[in-house]
């Protein structure tokens, strides 16, 4: 599905790319942010979530908890922002991957035909990982790696385009989306949720308008009902019990042009003080849209079906995070600290991918090898973050063998 190949740093992938500017300069804050995201996705083998229920009434422990996994429906926690992160450095990198290629010769249609290939492996990767744990290919496009990869090829495209084009086109992605859920018959007063694994009292139902974005009753869930129940299964799709939906690629795209947006601006020969202010502004407007869209009614903050407010939402914290990545990085010039976050974001596929095959075999092999002494030095509440962070090192030590042998995987 892809290949290890030996490179050099400037040489990794979109995903993984680390950005340059138009003098070859690192942009250092994407490939540090970029690592940031991944470790606190690599975080969940710590349960710190789960740890966080032997403290009931420690404020400072529910904010972990919070902050350590996915809300229930709206809202958004740390957590949430992680797959949001990863698309918009998807189009964030990518100017500067294709200035790169083109400077090396690469023509407009190398490099179109690269982007089919890679969102066509992105998809297929991401199904292969969500089938570990079946009997046979398990068809679900609601992982990361696949939502990319059904809107990598139109992305792409959108790069040879003028920015404002790229703006309207995000901002028609936003108002469809949007129209389509709320033109879509809400769920009456008889529908049967707990067919389709929702407590008919469950306290994150809405009323009123907003019960067309209701929890495996609008219009994505119909979409998978439909559209899943295509392929083979080992047995028939009523509902995802997470919620979660094959239609959240059309705004993980609006996400990824927002990245391309901000990548484009940062690209630009502006100063660094105006980069800097661009960030602030517009992640800390698209913030306060994102809310307006709440509190206003018009549209609820759901990661789960990534609604165009949540877009607007978790968009403008990202970019915001990006915004204090550049002021340490490249505004100020303090890279040395970034390092271990430059390791794991210049390998984010081979991270990714551990994470998924690999987490369980090291946990075991700790406690086989080492349990007793961690045992010992930690108590019984804390050893799954013992063990959560023992995994953690392991693969930030594999991920520094691989920089240093200038080993990237690579799609």
């Amino acid at each position: 599905m892809g290949s290890v190949q030996l490179e050099t740093p400037r040489e990794s992938t979109v995903i993984q790319e680390p950005a340059k500017s138009q003098n070859s300069s690192r942009l250092l804050s994407l490939d540090a942010f970029r690592g940031t995201i991944m470790l606190l996705m690599l975080n969940e083998a710590t349960h710190l979530h789960a740890v966080a229920r032997a403290f009931p009434h420690s404020w400072i422990w529910a904010a972990i908890a919070y902050n350590t996994d996915h809300v229930e429906w709206q809202g958004c926690s740390l957590h949430d922002l992680i797959q949001p992160g990863f698309s918009f450095l998807v189009g964030a990198a990518m100017p500067f991957s294709i200035a790169s290629r083109m400077s090396k010769g690469q023509t407009f249609w190398q490099l179109f035909g690269h982007a089919v290939w890679r969102a066509f492996l992105l998809i297929i990767l991401g199904i292969f990982l969500r089938s570990i744990h079946h009997q046979q290919t398990y068809f679900t496009f609601e992982d990361t790696l696949t939502q990319i990869g059904l809107g990598y090829v139109f992305l792409f495209l959108l790069a040879f385009t003028r920015v404002r084009t790229q703006a309207i086109v995000m901002l028609l992605i936003l108002i469809c989306f949007w129209g389509a859920f709320a033109l879509y018959p809400a769920p009456g007063p008889n529908f049967d949720y707990a067919r389709v694994g929702v407590p008919p009292n469950w306290e994150h139902n809405y009323t009123g308008f907003l019960s067309h974005w209701n929890k495996n009753s609008n219009l994505s869930w119909a979409f998978d009902v439909w559209f899943l129940n295509l392929f083979p299964r080992e047995q028939p799709f009523v509902f995802n019990e997470g919620g979660w939906s094959t239609l959240s690629f059309i705004p993980t795209l609006a996400t990824m042009i927002l990245g391309l947006l901000t990548g484009e601006w940062l690209k630009s020969t502006r100063s660094k003080d105006e980069k800097l202010r661009g960030l602030v502004v517009g992640g800390a407007t698209l913030v306060v849209l994102g809310l307006i869209c709440q509190w206003a009614a018009i549209c609820p903050i759901v990661k789960r079906v990534w609604t165009s407010s949540y877009t607007l939402y978790s968009g403008g914290l990202v970019i915001l995070m990006l915004a204090g990545f550049y002021v340490l990085t490249d505004w100020k010039g303090w890279r040395r600290w970034a390092f271990p976050l430059l390791v794991v974001g210049m390998n984010s596929i081979a991270i990714y991918v551990m994470s998924w095959t690999m987490e369980d075999f090291v946990r075991r092999s700790l406690e086989i090898h080492l349990g007793r002494v961690i045992s010992v030095m930690v108590s019984a509440t804390f050893l799954p973050v013992a063990y959560g962070l023992g995994v953690m090192l392991t693969f930030w030590l594999v991920l520094l063998w691989m920089y240093r042998r200038k080993i990237f995987l690579k799609i």
